[in-house]
């Protein structure tokens, strides 16, 4: 898989951009604030429909734009799956009726010039992306690594955007009612339509996430082993909210170093104790006014030698981990979907010592196009600047050649 072609129209710095991109390694070079970046968030932005920096799609509307009746910013990718060429356009568009101070927006997004519900467009594009603030996966918040999990999932795993989406609107609306009667009481029988609900998307969610996490964990364990010359084994430990497996006899939890191994159940089966599991937990539901058990609050951490990296690794540990992650993520999905995804550096190199270098311009030999920014070329060497593309951009313009 590869762009051939990304056009912007007033996104972030950008008011007109059309490249036509070839099936290689380019290397966006330029000092800071030119729009190395926004191009990689753009080509992002096709694979998972949410930027990697802004809070809201708001905000990447070019700011310099005058006040009119309609803005309309633009990401077009066109791009070759196997044989065949799609083109991929995310429209966002800011429209002024009547009330200056609160426009509305909205975002369409069409695939061969046919506007599609966002759900079904997951999966039509890849794309792996590695950024600096990116060790917050290992540093950060569960919800964190939630999202990860998500992301990576709604590209590779058709329906796992609609059963999340599902998910999270019947837990909105059972929070609401868990609200309800913990201040004013009813009948707690209310709550089983949406346990319902609950319970069938949730275990959709679980039974994928089980398998991703084992299936990446296999390739992060070799990659990571490599990355720290033998000296480390990096495990990925899932910690669902709601354990499916069955506490064994006079245990009553099982530590977080204990590998458990829960590829042998199926999602009817989670579906079921899941929904047991919600009907035993009324009562403390009802008395926090909020659901205590689902994969809205499962979490997984990121071992080595058994040493949890969230709470006690270096920074040099997390950011190693992170990048064992990132090298297995692109042959995951390779694996799952035939293709190679298209691969997303943004100033890694900084951050990284001269054998990890090395380490990370190996993996490019595995796909087949690559973005990566960096102020500083000369971290590169000679002889990768002269096997690949290396563009250079200055004030939100492209030049395909170095500027002399």
């Amino acid at each position: 898989m590869h762009l051939t072609r990304l056009a912007l129209t007033n996104f972030r710095i950008f008011s007109r951009l059309d490249l036509q991109l070839p099936k290689r390694v380019i290397l966006l070079s330029g000092s800071n604030a030119q729009g190395k970046t926004t191009i990689l968030e753009a080509i992002a932005y096709l694979a998972n429909f949410s930027s990697f920096t802004a809070s809201s799609d708001r905000q990447l509307l070019n700011f310099n734009l005058s006040p009119q009746p309609q803005l309309v910013g633009r990401i077009v990718g066109e791009y070759q799956r196997g044989i065949r060429t799609h083109t991929l356009e995310v429209r966002f568009i800011q429209e002024y009726n009547g009330n200056p101070s609160a426009p509305r927006f909205r975002k369409e997004v069409l695939l061969d010039g046919v506007k599609k519900p966002l759900g079904e467009l997951y999966g039509q594009f890849n794309a792996v992306t590695l950024l600096p603030q990116m060790i917050r996966i290992v540093e950060g918040s569960p919800s964190d690594r939630r999202q990860y999990l998500d992301e990576v999932l709604s590209q590779v795993e058709p329906g796992y955007a609609r059963h999340l989406a599902n998910y999270n609107k019947a837990l909105s609306q059972r929070n609401a009612l868990l609200k309800n009667l913990s201040e004013r009481g009813g009948d707690v029988r209310q709550l089983e339509a949406w346990d319902g609900m609950l319970s069938e998307h949730g275990a959709q969610i679980m039974h994928a996430r089980i398998q991703a996490l084992q299936e990446l964990e296999s390739l992060v364990l070799p990659i990571h082993q490599q990355l720290t010359r033998q000296s480390e084994v990096l495990r990925l430990a899932y910690q669902p909210a709601y354990e499916p497996l069955p506490a064994p006899k006079g245990q009553l939890a099982l530590p977080v170093q204990t590998s458990l191994d829960r590829s042998g159940i199926n999602a009817k089966e989670i579906d079921e104790g899941l929904h047991k599991a919600l009907h035993a937990a009324y009562r403390q539901d009802i008395s926090r006014g909020m659901t205590t058990l689902g994969p809205h609050r499962d979490e997984f951490r990121f071992l080595s030698n058994r040493i949890d990296l969230g709470d006690y690794g270096s920074r040099g540990q997390a950011r190693t981990a992170m990048l064992s992650l990132k090298f297995a993520e692109v042959q995951w999905m390779h694996a799952k979907t035939g293709e190679w995804p298209v691969l997303l550096l943004d100033e890694i190199m900084a951050e990284l010592d001269p054998q990890r270098r090395q380490d990370l311009l190996q993996v490019l030999n595995d796909v087949e196009q690559a973005f990566l920014t960096s102020t500083d070329p000369e971290l590169f060497t000679q002889e990768f600047r002269s096997r690949h593309e290396v563009w250079q951009l200055q004030d939100g313009i492209v030049f395909l050649s170095p500027i002399s």
